[in-house]
């Protein structure tokens, strides 16, 4: 009995996949900021913020860096991707296929929900070093790759499970969960990196900076790892969501916005899970690495345990959780849109298997801020090719969404756009040395040249458009 009534809940989930949201379905300002504050202060936090301080960023760099680069991603949303998503009120997925055809879209969509099955799966490894703690499991170290232990298989089994039920009740579910776990998680964060101020040589707020540039962010990497400055801190936290903001995958969210303002929602996000979250745990992890005498172990949940407790590795499995959440049900929304007829809970679960595997490889965490920044340009020229086709192609003449007008099955001109903006990426990077890190700005431009030249190419006769 229980089970057909869940089943029937799972059937009776409408996430409009093809058509706009209804206005009776719109959400208000504290659903987002809800999610935002859930999604960015979360599994990610544990490990970027040490890894800051593992590529020897100065405290200066870091705090000036943070305060730009998430400046950037909050306008990024607010101007770029909000107005879209509240003008169509449609999923990334559906623009896609009425811009580039359904089989360009559905390659994009398989990459696209890969990209976010690693990502997910990143965060529920995460959780994963949380619940073996009580267990003694061996925890990944930031050279491994390969799980390292039976256990550690079983931890993640269990963590993606829950996470993947929770993704496959749909969006409303993936919200109530945001809202009710982010203000503990924020309080958790802040209290544990006060608490160990003190060890760390923190006797009051005076002397806070001083302690900051010689026992935290010292500007010294540890050996083998790359040294990160201001720009690399400012490019990564504008360009670590690329792929939702610039990229437009937050369209398949932001389309149950009530007004384009809420874009600015991402603040909340921003400036307490890429600010508050990352320097809190940055000096987590720098009294670890006093305490360890700079060991390669690295282990969101003992380092959160050794703070704060009980308390402090509840908060790391429930902040893989909250990002997992949403990362799951956007990769679900993009394989549904390849096999339509599947209903979108059953997707979800096959996604849900995919990340659970993947998050077996603590390599995910360990290469997180290379993975990021890798699959935020993979995906961000469509959001340039989605942008270009909206706004700029009608004001040339062109048509846009030029599939669904033409019954083109392949968009040639967003089909090069995403191409020779990957190839002039790997260009940059390797004959010129280009960080990963830098290779989205000019990226972007590219892509929206390409699109917009090779659209008035392929368009030789404008089409007059239909609605």
């Amino acid at each position: 009995m229980a089970h057909t009534k869940l089943q029937d809940q799972l059937e009776s989930v409408d996430e409009f996949e093809r058509t706009p949201v209804p206005e009776s379905k719109l959400k208000g300002l504290g659903s987002f900021v809800g999610m935002y504050v859930g999604e960015h202060t979360a599994g990610t936090e544990f490990v970027i913020g040490p890894l800051f301080v593992a590529h020897g960023v100065s405290a200066s760099g870091l705090t000036l860096g943070l305060l730009a680069g998430n400046l950037l991603a909050v306008l990024s949303w607010a101007l770029l991707c909000a107005p879209i998503a509240t003008k169509a009120r449609l999923t990334l997925y559906y623009m896609l296929e009425k811009i580039c055809g359904a089989k360009l879209t559905g390659v994009y969509n398989i990459v696209n929900a890969l990209m976010f099955c690693f990502l997910a799966g990143s965060m529920i490894a995460v959780s994963a070093t949380a619940v073996g703690i009580p267990f003694d499991l061996t925890m990944p170290t930031l050279n491994d790759w390969l799980p390292n232990s039976f256990g550690w298989i079983v931890a993640v089994a269990i963590i993606g499970s829950v996470t993947t039920l929770v993704a496959m009740l749909g969006y409303s579910q993936v919200a109530r969960v945001a809202n009710i776990a982010a203000p503990w998680m924020i309080l958790v964060f802040i209290a544990a990196a006060v608490a160990v101020l003190p060890e760390l040589g923190v006797t009051s707020i005076s002397n806070f900076w001083g302690v900051a540039k010689e026992k935290i962010w010292t500007g010294e990497p540890l050996e083998g790892l790359s040294k990160f400055t201001f720009w690399h801190v400012m490019f990564f936290a504008w360009f670590c969501n690329m792929a939702m903001h610039i990229g437009m995958a937050d369209l398949s969210i932001l389309r149950y916005a009530k007004k384009w303002q809420y874009g600015f929602s991402s603040a909340a996000g921003m400036y307490v899970g890429h600010y508050l979250a990352w320097i809190a745990s940055g000096i987590l992890y720098a009294l670890f690495l006093l305490e360890s005498n700079y060991s390669t172990e690295f282990a969101p949940g003992p380092v959160a345990f050794r703070a704060a407790g009980i308390a402090g590795a509840l908060c790391v499995i429930v902040a893989g959780w909250t990002t997992a959440n949403p990362t799951i049900y956007r990769a679900g929304l993009a394989l549904q849109s390849i096999w339509p007829k599947w209903k979108t809970w059953r997707v979800t679960m096959v996604v849900g298997m995919i990340t659970t595997a993947a998050a077996c490889f603590p390599a995910l965490v360990m290469k997180l801020l290379d993975f990021v920044a890798l699959y935020g340009l993979i995906l961000m020229p469509m959001g340039a090719v989605i942008l270009m086709d909206f706004y700029i192609l009608p004001r040339m003449g062109a048509q846009s969404n030029y599939a669904e007008v033409s019954g083109t099955r392949f968009n040639v001109a967003a089909a090069a756009a995403w191409v020779l903006t990957l190839l002039f990426s790997l260009f940059l990077n390797q004959y010129y040395g280009v960080e990963i890190f830098f290779l989205g700005l000019p990226g972007w431009f590219v892509a929206a040249a390409v699109y917009l030249v090779a659209s008035r190419m392929l368009q030789k006769s404008p089409v007059s458009k239909t609605v």
